[in-house]
């Protein structure tokens, strides 16, 4: 019995990845679904796994300081749509980096790895060095989402990506507000795959909830402390970024 835990605070996400083990041939048990870094470092240093399934950005902070806190002695398949953490993952026992979304055939790619790995006893020198050749034959070509299909009672249209204001996750249903105010019903998972596609020049979360275009941004407010307050050209309402968030934010909008 293959002992999996899953780290990950997208609900979505978490079933998804519940739904291609199942499609596995292999005994499995999930043996944990844990949201936030301090509740991994606790189940951790308690219980033992074979296999750990993270994402990296949780929501009390980054995965990583679980990593550092704990002694971990079996291989982690990082899943995320950030692509930046690619040198960190491989080096806390990353042994696969998958970007969101992805397909169950790629899972089944990073699962037939972690096979190999246990089966072939590799010691520590040996994993470092196949590792470090995964990771230099690692090259992605990124490209950035230009329109997004929506599916509605009348059939399926178009929206332009540069034409959309912001995007919103609600109660786990997605939408995007085009420059009219007007609201679409997405087919994407999470807001997490959203932002993937994205180019982050310029597009970026402000919230757990919100990602925004900043050619729309017509002012920024100081709302709290730590907090802004975004105006967005043709919608009513501000935005506000989360105190978290906020001084990341300022170093982009000024880019």
């Amino acid at each position: 019995m293959i002992k999996v835990l899953i780290v990950e605070d997208e609900i979505p996400a978490r079933n998804k990845l519940k739904r291609f083990l199942s499609q596995l041939n292999e005994s499995i048990e999930v043996v944990g679904e844990i949201d936030t870094v301090e509740a991994a470092i606790a189940f951790l240093n308690t219980t033992k796994v074979d296999l750990i399934l993270s994402d990296i950005e949780l929501l009390d902070g980054n995965a990583f300081e679980i990593y550092t806190q704990v002694k971990i002695n079996c291989p982690i398949i990082f899943t995320t749509a950030y692509d930046q953490f690619l040198m960190d993952a491989f080096e806390n026992y990353g042994i696969e980096y998958l970007l969101k979304p992805f397909s169950m055939e790629r899972f089944q790619k990073a699962w037939d790895k972690y096979l190999l790995l246990g089966k072939s006893n590799s010691n520590e020198s040996d994993l470092v060095a196949k590792l470090n050749q995964i990771l230099q034959n690692n090259n992605p070509i990124k490209t950035y989402k230009e329109r997004f299909t929506i599916s509605s009672p009348k059939g399926i249209y178009f929206i332009e990506t540069n034409g959309i204001l912001f995007f919103e996750a609600n109660e786990g249903v997605l939408f995007a507000f085009d420059t009219t105010g007007k609201k679409h019903l997405l087919n994407e998972t999470t807001l997490k795959e959203i932002e993937f596609l994205l180019d982050p020049k310029s597009f970026f979360r402000i919230n757990r909830s919100e990602l925004v275009h900043k050619k729309y941004i017509e002012r920024v407010e100081r709302y709290s402390k730590n907090a802004f307050a975004l105006k967005i050209k043709g919608y009513e309402k501000h935005l506000k970024t989360s105190q978290s968030n906020t001084a990341s934010f300022r170093e982009w909008i000024e880019q």
